[in-house]
């Protein structure tokens, strides 16, 4: 189904969070009974989630011996360009731990393509350091290099940053890489998540 619906702009929390779900970790396909356990949610909750997000374009259908398997609807524009506006809003949704990094890693925005916090970090607040992924091109390779050192200067973020540096080639020459997968699959975008989006389904394909 790849059609362009998504009718009725109304979501709950977990409907958001699913599909959001479902479109980073590209690599996957989920039944209902799967993903609920994954997400630890009810299971007759979530097969009428996705049945819904089917309907309104977001997700693909695949019967699978005898399961329906779910995945994002990356062939369908408007489901990308929704995607697109709930990664941007990443930054509003933080942990209350993860504000200060988030505004010092905004340095960043006119020199990469996109940018990310992955790791412990953005799970818990008991963290030893901060994981970035920074996508840009050599060119930048300096101007990224002062940024860094700007804010390691500032002393705002007490924990260490460590950074994941990739071009967007290494990207798509790297799409079958478990660990690049776990990066990309489970992060909050804090730049350019119109780059994340396209980088992603470049990938998915």
């Amino acid at each position: 189904m790849s059609g362009k619906k998504i009718q009725g702009l109304s979501f709950t929390k977990l409907e958001l969070c699913i599909v959001k779900y479902f479109f980073k970790h590209f690599k996957e396909k989920y039944t209902p009974r799967h993903l609920a356990k994954t997400l630890e949610v009810n299971h007759a909750h979530t097969n009428s989630i996705c049945a819904l997000l089917l309907q309104k374009g977001l997700l693909t259908k695949e019967r699978i011996g005898n399961g329906d398997y779910y995945r994002f609807n990356y062939t369908n524009t408007l489901a990308i360009k929704f995607i697109e506006y709930l990664i941007s809003l990443e930054e509003k949704e933080l942990p209350k731990w993860l504000v200060v990094p988030f505004h010092q890693l905004r340095k960043f925005e006119t020199l990469i393509e996109f940018g990310c916090i992955f790791g412990s970090s953005i799970h818990s607040q008991k963290h030893n350091d901060i994981d970035v992924l920074l996508v840009y091109n050599k060119k930048n390779s300096k101007r990224v290099g002062q940024a860094k050192e700007a804010i390691r200067k500032t002393e705002l973020i007490e924990q260490p940053v460590r950074y994941v540096e990739l071009t967007p080639q290494d990207i798509q020459k790297n799409n079958n890489d478990k660990v690049f997968y776990s990066i990309l699959s489970e992060c909050l975008v804090f730049c350019h998540a119109e780059k994340y989006v396209e980088a992603i389904k470049y990938v998915a394909n």
